[in-house]
């Protein structure tokens, strides 16, 4: 991939991340999942064009962003590592989230998963979370780590690269009956 792409690629992260943290209201030591195919970035089919620059250029995007807002990032590995995510340590003690043992590989985890391992400060693998927003970067379904009740968020713009791009915020469930009087979420 040419600088070009990759920084638009950068850029293109940023902006959704920014939107959806906008969108979420979320606290400082939440987490926010993404799951990202650096296939379908690059135009190839999930799973089969792995790309450890495209996966890169997310990562650049994403992690100031969150970092700077004292939000952690949960990336999803693919289904060759059941969907685990790579948190940093912190965040799995803070939320008792139990460890698993692998080490995601770029065709074993996927090369999102991979460049996380490789950057989070202490990188640790468990095998869910409840995130209060994330985005899904070319389909890699990350519904099972989004806290209940998962509300769908449109941002100004629906790719990343050539993946299409689905968001949600997460909110608190609607509890009681007709007489029940609810907080604006």
């Amino acid at each position: 991939m040419d600088n070009e792409t990759l920084l638009t690629i950068t850029r293109q992260s940023r902006q959704a991340v920014e939107e959806l943290l906008n969108a979420a209201h979320l606290k400082s030591g939440d987490i926010f999942v993404i799951g990202c195919s650096s296939s379908e970035i690059v135009g190839g089919h999930i799973g089969k064009d792995s790309s450890m620059e495209a996966a890169r250029a997310v990562l650049d995007g994403v992690l100031p962003t969150l970092r700077a807002r004292g939000v952690y990032l949960a990336a999803q590995c693919c289904e060759h590592l059941n969907r685990a995510i790579v948190i940093e340590r912190e965040a799995a003690d803070r939320y008792g989230y139990e460890e698993v043992n692998a080490v995601p590989q770029p065709h074993a985890g996927g090369s999102w998963a991979t460049n996380c391992w490789q950057t989070f400060r202490e990188p640790v693998l468990v095998e869910e979370v409840r995130a209060g927003a994330g985005i899904d970067i070319g389909g890699t379904l990350i519904g099972m780590h989004l806290r209940r009740v998962a509300v769908p968020v449109r941002l100004s713009f629906d790719h990343i690269g050539q993946a299409h791009i689905l968001c949600a915020r997460c909110r608190p469930k609607y509890i009681g009956g007709a007489r029940a009087v609810y907080q604006e979420m």
